[in-house]
């Protein structure tokens, strides 16, 4: 499958009279993300205040360096999967029209082939907590959105489990029905990204 790079956040390091941050650069329409998946940032690098090519006015002094996660995403042209890697966690999207038929959460034969790969994905990374959420678009009730999507996540992490077949790993599977939309439900091609599962790991090895 072609992938096409989307983004690349870099860390940049701005200097003024009496701060420095290290930041990494976000979309404008970076999605709110369910509680509990915020990215988790490493500690902040050592900073020498004495160094002299900081070049800080006389008696200004450094505020303390603050580092955010570093974040690469992927996506398929047709826009059916993305991923997205930081230095913490790995996060794999798929959209809902590519597992299930309408309205439905029985998955579709290539839906377990696309799991299947992202189970290898999870073995690489030795992880052993995973999430599965699953999402809709804001067509129907809250209600019915919320039983579905939770059906799908459900069903995704039944292939998940058999795939891995590892007792010591934990899942954790919510459905969010049209909470956390990553686009705007005004056009079908909004509330179809919004109509997803995502499946999150933290990056622990490989």
């Amino acid at each position: 499958m072609t992938r096409l790079p989307l983004t690349l956040t870099a860390v940049g390091v701005m200097i003024a009279a009496n701060l420095l941050t290290v930041t990494t650069a976000e979309a404008d329409d970076d999605p709110v993300v369910p509680p509990g998946t915020e990215a988790s940032a490493a500690a902040p690098v050592e900073v020498d205040a004495n160094d002299p090519d900081l070049k800080l006015p006389e008696g200004a002094t450094l505020a303390a360096a603050k580092v955010l996660d570093i974040k690469q995403v992927v996506e398929d042209q047709a826009g059916e999967e993305r991923r997205e890697d930081t230095n913490a966690d790995v996060k794999f999207a798929l959209q809902a029209e590519v597992l299930f038929p309408k309205d439905s959460a029985k998955l579709t034969g290539e839906a377990k082939a696309r799991i299947a790969a992202i189970a290898e994905e999870i073995g690489k990374q030795n992880a052993t907590r995973i999430r599965v959420f699953g999402f809709t678009d804001n067509l129907g009730s809250a209600a019915h959105g919320d039983v579905l999507s939770r059906k799908r996540a459900n069903a995704v992490q039944g292939v998940l489990e058999a795939e891995l077949d590892d007792s010591t790993i934990t899942y954790e599977v919510r459905g969010y029905g049209e909470q956390y939309p990553i686009s705007s439900n005004a056009t079908e091609t909004g509330r179809k990204k919004n109509r997803r599962v995502e499946v999150s790991f933290p990056r622990t090895g490989g």
